[in-house]
């Protein structure tokens, strides 16, 4: 149990993967090809009133995603997940009588493939809606065309800044973000570093990559918005040599430190801190929970300070039930974190899809989603009303215990909402 408590508070898929790839011009498409037509004057109107990939008996959804090269160890048991999942659905009948069928296609991590599968997926296979869109690469060369098509997206693996929004109109609507987005997470490193350990004066220590900047730019928005000085210092991705940018937080004489980084970076920004002397803690993103960084760390951080990371799932109390579920529908997959994030992305889907009120249209279902909160079933709510495209908007905290050489995180919160943790401040 404290194996898979450990993997799940890290499940990151492959979020610390920079995006890359041309986002060529959208593929002409008719923005309403959601709303199926028949020229048959005989036609029943809720046919015609359904949308594309909605029938009597079933509802055709599905991705593309690598189940093949480098990143088939991620992609494969992330589909398997969601597959899972709705068998689990399909056995009791779907929704509503009818069956969720889910159509893949392996673009190998490749956005160029991955933009004209989007295409297959959309004008061919007439799916309803994208359930799982995979991979930084891929994501971020076809969220333009995704928004053009008008098609309802649900989960992305990936927490690129683009599916950020706080106000999602028109063709931003059918965006569902589930997994962290980097600006969240950074908003929720101010909330914790405030609520938490009482911060005045937060330093920022972020990468010149996506997710260093988003991370960034959502610690900003947040200090802002509440009052809190921030003391920001840029470095690169990768770099071996931090200690400019250290001695510069050193030198401001911060409260606390948030490590905008993400794995190839962060254990070189924590040992500067420890051989500079800085000895103030450290908040870093849920990508960098894992035993290999603890491991690179543990032994300087020492007696000098602590090192926190988000987490976005708990598998404990009243989610053990859910766990148990999974493992059983998904035994060969029982303690693969990618797998668990499959099933996670078709619950998110099917919840909306059984509050859908009268025709299934891509409107009707993007209000289902708005209507209320959304249960994640292994912790926590995510809300789309009123356009809030965040990804997960409560996360826990552990920190890398100095006790045990071998790489733990200890758990040392549970779950909170910004709300939560900085009521009263």
């Amino acid at each position: 149990m404290k194996k898979i408590i450990s993997i799940l508070m890290s499940i990151a898929l492959v979020t610390s993967l920079a995006a890359c790839g041309s986002k060529d011009d959208a593929p002409e498409t008719d923005n309403n090809a959601g709303v199926e037509t028949d020229a048959d004057a005989d036609a029943d109107k809720e046919d015609v009133e359904q949308a594309q990939g909605v029938y009597d008996d079933k509802i055709v959804v599905g991705n593309t995603a690598a189940t093949s090269g480098d990143y088939a160890p991620v992609g494969t048991p992330f589909n398997a997940g969601i597959e899972s999942y709705f068998a689990y659905i399909n056995e009791q009948g779907g929704v509503d009588g009818r069956k969720i069928e889910f159509v893949h296609h392996d673009d190998e991590f490749d956005p160029v493939k991955g933009k004209a599968m989007l295409s297959t997926l959309v004008e061919d296979d007439k799916i309803f809606s994208l359930v799982g869109h995979f991979g930084t690469p891929v994501v971020g060369a076809t969220i333009e065309d995704v928004k053009d098509y008008g098609i309802p997206a649900v989960y992305f693996a990936t927490g690129i800044g683009q599916l950020y929004n706080d106000d999602a109109k028109g063709r931003e609507r059918g965006i569902f973000p589930v997994q962290p987005i980097y600006v969240t997470e950074g908003q929720i490193f101010v909330a914790r570093a405030v609520g938490d350990f009482d911060a005045k004066k937060i330093g920022v220590i972020y990468t010149n990559d996506d997710a260093g900047k988003d991370l960034y730019e959502g610690a900003k928005l947040k200090a802002e918005e509440i009052g809190v000085e921030l003391v920001a210092e840029q470095v690169t991705a990768g770099a071996t040599d931090v200690s400019s940018a250290v001695t510069t937080i050193k030198n401001a004489d911060v409260d606390f430190i948030i490590g905008a980084a993400i794995q190839g970076t962060i254990p070189t920004i924590v040992k500067e801190l420890a051989n500079q002397n800085v000895n103030k803690d450290i908040i870093t993103t849920y990508v960098n929970v894992s035993p290999v960084i603890a491991e690179q760390v543990v032994n300087e951080i020492a007696g000098k300070f602590e090192v926190y990371a988000l987490g976005w799932v708990d598998i404990l109390g009243e989610n053990a039930e859910s766990v148990a579920l999974y493992a059983e529908k998904t035994p060969e997959y029982a303690d693969n974190v990618y797998a668990m994030t499959g099933w996670i992305a078709a619950h998110f889907f099917t919840e909306g899809l059984k509050r859908v009120e009268g025709p299934i249209t891509w409107e009707s279902f993007m209000d289902a989603m708005e209507k209320e909160p959304i249960k994640n079933p292994f912790g926590g709510v995510i809300d789309f009303g009123n356009g809030l495209r965040a990804g997960t908007q409560e996360m826990n905290l552990s920190k890398v215990s100095h006790e045990n050489k071998a790489g733990e995180w200890l758990l040392e919160d549970e779950l909170r909402s910004m709300d939560e943790l900085l009521e009263g401040k």
